[in-house]
């Protein structure tokens, strides 16, 4: 029989379901595991609170294996579930947090958890759980993958004889670093080079994005496993990022991409480097292991454990 889990997360995204988490449960189910999702409505800990009963209720109606949770405060509802083992996920936000806040984590990991994912070295590090699985999240190699560039930049209205350079998140985030990028990108002095800021599109538009420009530009104060750094890898793209969460160790040394500081200078000398590659770097044979699948499949080794 297949396993039933049943995905918690918030339901406030802009999308509903976070597309990385709803991603996550498709490669699952195409490895056979039946996957059900219910999302936390409200914002602040009372909207989070008020979940609690009713996701009782939702799990009692139902005939779940395990419980796995995404993000602390979805863990926290989740963990006066009683009955079900829960695995929970924590995302690159959760570690950007006070000691006090770190000490909640731990505290419930001991009396509740089952098991704990972080999404890189630099998260379980920062948590101090020693038993947490690394665990990025995966890349659908199917959706994710180099494209035809010129009617992507048409259909984009992107000029042949420019270079564009993209910063692929809500310049609003701090922790995103919007005026790192435009101070960096500032001090190339050429016009035929331009930054291109794209944000709350869908998750589905994003490979046409990525084949259509130049350069993908990242620039985060901090990340735990950020997403869009495999996807570019997917798509061959030249990539400048900071060094971030994982950002090292999924780029590696795949020519065309480059780990800076957060200097603006250095930042905008690898730009260059980048934009003067011109052309597609080797960056899809680099990143099979975390094709979906695969990571997948060690969700479900996990569940298994678990469940033994």
């Amino acid at each position: 029989m297949a396993l039933k889990v049943l995905f918690v997360s918030s339901g406030n995204n802009k999308f509903g379901i976070s597309p990385i988490i709803k991603s996550q449960g498709l490669s699952l189910e195409k490895e056979g595991v039946e996957v059900e999702y219910f999302t936390i409505k409200g914002r602040g800990m009372g909207g989070y609170i008020k979940s609690i009963p009713r996701l009782k209720r939702y799990v009692n109606k139902n005939n779940f294996d395990l419980i796995h949770a995404h993000y602390s405060l979805s863990a926290f509802v989740a963990s006066f579930v009683s009955g079900l083992p829960l695995v929970v996920s924590l995302m690159g936000s959760d570690t950007q947090v006070s000691v006090a806040y770190k000490l909640v984590i731990r505290m419930f990991y001991v009396l509740r958890w089952k098991s704990l994912i972080v999404k890189s070295e630099s998260m379980k590090k920062s948590i101090s759980i020693k038993k947490a699985n690394i665990i990025p999240n995966g890349v659908d190699f199917r959706a994710f993958k180099p494209l035809e560039r010129n009617p992507l930049r048409k259909k984009f209205n992107l000029l042949n004889n420019k270079k564009y350079v993209l910063f692929l998140a809500d310049p609003s985030r701090y922790a995103k670093n919007f005026p790192l990028a435009e101070s960096a990108f500032n001090l190339i002095k050429r016009e035929d080079i331009e930054l291109k800021v794209v944000y709350h599109i869908s998750h589905k538009s994003i490979p046409e994005y990525l084949n259509a420009f130049d350069v993908l530009l990242l620039t985060s104060r901090w990340e735990g496993s950020p997403n869009v750094i495999k996807e570019s890898m997917a798509c061959n793209m030249p990539i400048v990022a900071t060094d971030v969460g994982d950002v090292s160790e999924v780029i590696g040394s795949t020519e065309g991409c480059f780990v800076t500081g957060l200097d603006e200078y250095e930042i905008s000398e690898c730009l260059q480097k980048a934009i003067e590659f011109d052309g597609r770097t080797s960056g899809r044979s680099n990143i099979k292991h975390l094709d979906s699948k695969v990571i997948a499949n060690k969700l479900i080794s996990i569940y298994k454990e678990v469940l033994n």
